[in-house]
């Protein structure tokens, strides 16, 4: 019995449990209501079930294929990486502020972490040399409440002892001030890869230091910049205390950016001179922005950085400003602040945003730090993001596509040709119909069949992502609604702080009031990784509605494809890259306006005429059988023209070949 517990743990304990099916088929089967209620968490689950039951059921022969599965995978000598770089000897050390990687570890707020877990994941699948640096949270970001009318954040702290870690037995002394505080870490296995956890709250440190590992962009811009120092500073000296020496150190967004001044430090203590050693840690170091709004950029002010930083300084030997001046796009400017994204380009060789229109803007807003350079010639490149697909298909469609297209999983192209309207359409249907359970069991409403239309809008409630476009035009939306069977879910938090953010989601939440909406416009809350699964794999149209060209990728939009559903999206990030006029609808037209006011109703006029003119009546209009001949075809198109471009081993390896590598 101890060794059945035992094996199970162990398979509990590295999460490639989570995007494999025969695995998570194993531990669901123990108790599978007790199961959902644990939001999927193996770990937690074998805490409660008795030997008797562990007995009962695990199937022997099912436990040890899954053993022997893993045990291949994790000892393969032939893998994408050996056969692709072979170069690549040294780890990539990736530094994130947060990692999405199963909505059981609540350690990420939105995008920019599911983007991290999903780099993670495809590093192990790739084979790649990879150890992922980040701060462990005991209370998450937070959990959303909706009450009185409008979002309340809740903080409950998070039991260690329920989650897949292992307390590593090191110290690491964080600098702040004139002196230092320490700090362990945690260790999670992804598949091949190792995550690092910092985690500062431990008896011996005073408070605001211990406060740093309790919440994700919880707290001042003090906490901030105390949290980033943790993350990039204290990120390189545990891989040193661990006895790792990356050949490259990957910075996913500025949050990572204290990282350089380690490697610079770590250069000048080892005797290089100053400009040695900030050459040495440019070679080093690769940089990836994910913002394309100069407001979005954190930045730290003397009087903020000088308490934090200045021993660190002084160990350096550097005069005051040098810091500063490296996070400033003017050194020598004493009114500007440090921009930790001035300072992560500043010390990297390499730097990309996150599609291509993203990396043309990235190029246009720092082209201030090349004056000699034209728009076009400014160093930073792009690399689109994706989706790690495992993690993200639903099963029925893995499974078509494993019978009717060979090597799909290894990136060969996808067809449908040889697949039947009516095949498309019952996946189509039965994943919209465990989107609609789920609907009903969270709201106690059973109003609409399961052929209606769902739409889905759900991300944070930034106001530049428009949540409450449709909302611009209330009646015309109603007559839109009530034409047919549509449903219209939301989902998705605001930052606390965020006073525009948190309106949008009030007003939204006043609509699903109304009487001309009650029950076909449906907010659902607490939007996590398990939510997004079920909404990206249930609706038949993804809205996406940002003020281009402020989104920099958007990634949710690309699950969609992968599961039979189509995209209704701004012509902004990653859509220009996919869209051609066959597989989804482009909202307004690829253009900036200067005035917001009317970008907002051109891109609504826009909306409402693709939904009135284009998707009701394709969704609409059935034959004979009651199949919907046009949408299948835009299904169809949808997932063979994403699928194979928007993945993260794809994108994993343009990071590999491109910014890897010694050459790039």
């Amino acid at each position: 019995m101890n060794d059945l517990r035992s094996r199970l743990s162990a398979l509990a304990h590295n999460l490639w449990w989570c995007w494999n099916p025969d695995a998570i088929a194993i531990f669901r089967a123990l108790d599978p209501d007790r199961w959902r209620e644990l939001h999927h968490n193996p770990v937690h689950l074998l805490h409660e079930v008795s030997d008797e039951a562990l007995v009962a059921r695990t199937s022997p022969g099912h436990l040890a294929r899954v053993e022997a599965a893993l045990a291949a995978y994790l000892g393969a000598k032939e893998t994408w990486a050996t056969a692709n770089v072979p170069g690549l000897v040294k780890p990539v050390a990736y530094f994130s502020m947060e990692f999405a990687l199963h909505e059981s570890l609540p350690i990420y707020s939105g995008g920019l972490g599911v983007l991290a877990g999903d780099h993670v994941k495809s590093a192990s699948d790739l084979g790649l040399p990879f150890v992922a640096v980040g701060l462990l949270y005991r209370e998450g970001y937070f959990k959303q409440v909706i009450e009185y009318g409008g979002q309340v954040p809740a903080y409950p702290r998070v039991p260690l002892d329920v989650l897949p870690l292992q307390k590593l037995n090191v110290r690491v002394e964080v600098p702040h001030g004139r002196g230092s505080y320490v700090a362990t870490a945690w260790e999670l296995k992804v598949g091949r890869v190792r995550l690092l956890l910092l985690d500062a709250d431990l008896p011996e440190n005073p408070p605001e230091h211990r406060l740093l590992s309790h919440q994700l962009y919880g707290g001042d811009e003090v906490m901030r910049i105390r949290q980033e120092v943790l993350l990039g500073i204290g990120g390189v000296r545990l891989l040193r205390t661990l006895g790792i020496d990356p050949g490259v150190v990957h910075m996913n967004e500025g949050h990572c950016a204290f990282a350089v001044l380690e490697l610079w430090r770590e250069g000048i203590a080892a005797g290089m001179s100053k400009a040695s050693a900030l050459a040495a840690t440019k070679a080093k170091c690769v940089f990836t922005t994910h913002t394309p709004v100069p407001a979005g950029h954190d930045r730290f002010s003397w009087e903020l950085k000088n308490p934090a930083l200045v021993g660190m300084r002084l160990s350096m030997g550097l005069p005051e400003g040098a810091i500063m001046d490296l996070g400033r796009v003017e050194p020598g400017d004493v009114h500007e602040t440090l921009c930790m994204t001035v300072l992560a380009l500043r010390g990297s060789r390499a730097a990309n945003g996150v599609s291509a229109l993203h990396g043309q803007v990235s190029r246009e807003m720092w082209t201030a730090l090349w004056p000699d350079r034209q728009v076009e010639d400014v160093p930073i490149g792009h690399v689109t993001n994706g989706v790690h697909v495992p993690s993200w298909i639903h099963q029925a469609v893995a499974h078509l596509l494993d019978r009717t297209n060979a090597g799909w999983r290894s990136g060969a192209p996808v067809s449908l040709d040889g697949v039947s309207d009516y095949e498309l359409w019952t996946i189509r249907n039965d994943l919209r119909g465990k989107l609609l359970m789920h609907a009903r069991r969270q709201t106690g409403r059973n109003t609409l069949p399961g052929d209606s239309l769902c739409m889905g809008f759900a991300r944070r409630f930034a106001p530049y992502k428009r949540g409450n476009l449709l909302f611009s035009d209330p009646d015309r939306l109603a007559r839109l609604l009530f034409r047919h069977p549509i449903h219209l879910f939301y989902a998705g938090k605001s930052h606390p702080k965020d006073e525009p953010g948190l309106g949008i989601i009030r007003e939204v939440l006043k609509w699903t009031r109304d009487d001309r909406f009650r029950g076909r416009v449906v907010f659902l809350p607490d939007y996590d990784m398990e939510l997004g699964r079920r909404l990206t794999q249930g609706v038949d149209l993804w809205l996406n509605l940002p003020r281009r060209p402020r989104e920099a990728s958007g990634t949710s939009g690309m699950k969609v494809p992968l599961n039979l559903g189509v995209n209704a999206s701004v012509l902004d990030g990653w859509w220009p890259e996919a869209y051609d006029g066959t597989n989804g609808f482009a909202v307004g037209e690829p253009v900036e306006y200067a005035n917001a006011d009317e970008q907002d109703a051109a891109d609504a006029e826009s909306l409402f005429t693709i939904l009135e003119e284009q998707v009701v009546p394709e969704f609409f209009d059935r034959d004979a059988q009651g199949i919907p001949r046009a949408w299948v075809k835009r299904m169809r198109r949808s997932l063979e023209t994403c699928l194979q471009r928007f993945h993260t081993d794809r994108m994993v390896g343009e990071y590999a070949r491109r910014y890897y590598t010694v050459e790039g």
